[in-house]
């Protein structure tokens, strides 16, 4: 039995359809779902999760990858468990490929879960493989771009700050909510860090960013003066 089949096996009784009908329709109908909570999903998986340790990276990609074409949701939501838990598995070599699974069936949750195992790998060796971010800030599509917008997030002191200014002003042109927000966010996320060096951005690229950008970006700057 394959890794995706297994999964299947252990998510399919913990279906509910009720359950399940209140989570498409948060998600604007665009997935199916089994209707599991996340708490119950990562519990049931926790035993073949555990029993990947050590499991080539190109096997558990493989694994992901044919979650991915499975219509429920929780199907992805189990490949990026698989993805985190095993994410020292994944190097330069690899990023590309994550990178590609945002690109499937894309919407905000798998992205940004998938932003935060990409940003790991990059972390891990950071001097070599955020060029690879640098190129996916301008890849064409825009979940890709949102991956670079986001994949510092939580570095704190490690963070790039020229690319994280640096990104955000390539961005601040573009119209896609799901890009204005991502450039509030990232920039919300390190002004807990260095709350000053964002609060002067802000204040220099003026209305270059959206007015969405900027609230997101200063949620929490007044109470850090």
């Amino acid at each position: 039995m394959s890794i995706a089949e297994e999964v299947k096996k252990l998510l399919a009784p913990l279906a509910d359809p009720a359950r399940a009908a209140g989570m498409s329709a948060y998600m604007r109908e665009q997935f199916a779902f089994y209707g599991i909570p996340t708490p119950a999903r990562r519990a049931a998986l926790k035993p073949l999760v555990r029993a990947l340790k050590g499991v080539d990276a190109g096997v558990l990609l493989g694994a992901a990858g044919a979650l991915w074409q499975e219509p429920q949701r929780e199907c992805q939501y189990a490949a990026i468990d698989l993805l985190a838990a095993h994410v020292k598995q994944f190097d330069g070599r690899h990023i590309e490929a994550l990178l590609a699974l945002a690109r499937q069936a894309s919407w905000w949750d798998t992205v940004d879960a998938l932003a935060v195992v990409i940003g790991t790998v990059v972390r891990a060796d950071r001097l070599l493989r955020q060029a690879l971010m640098d190129e996916a800030v301008r890849h064409a599509d825009l979940w890709t771009r949102r991956v670079a917008m986001l994949h510092q997030l939580g570095w704190r002191a490690d963070t790039d700050m020229g690319r994280l200014f640096g990104y955000a002003e390539r961005l601040a042109h573009e119209e896609d909510f799901f890009i204005r927000k991502a450039i509030g966010w990232g920039l919300r996320d390190y002004a807990r860090h260095d709350p000053n060096a964002v609060r002067d951005f802000l204040l220099a690229q003026g209305d270059s960013l959206s007015a969405l950008t900027r609230r997101e970006a200063g949620k929490h700057l007044d109470k850090q003066k």
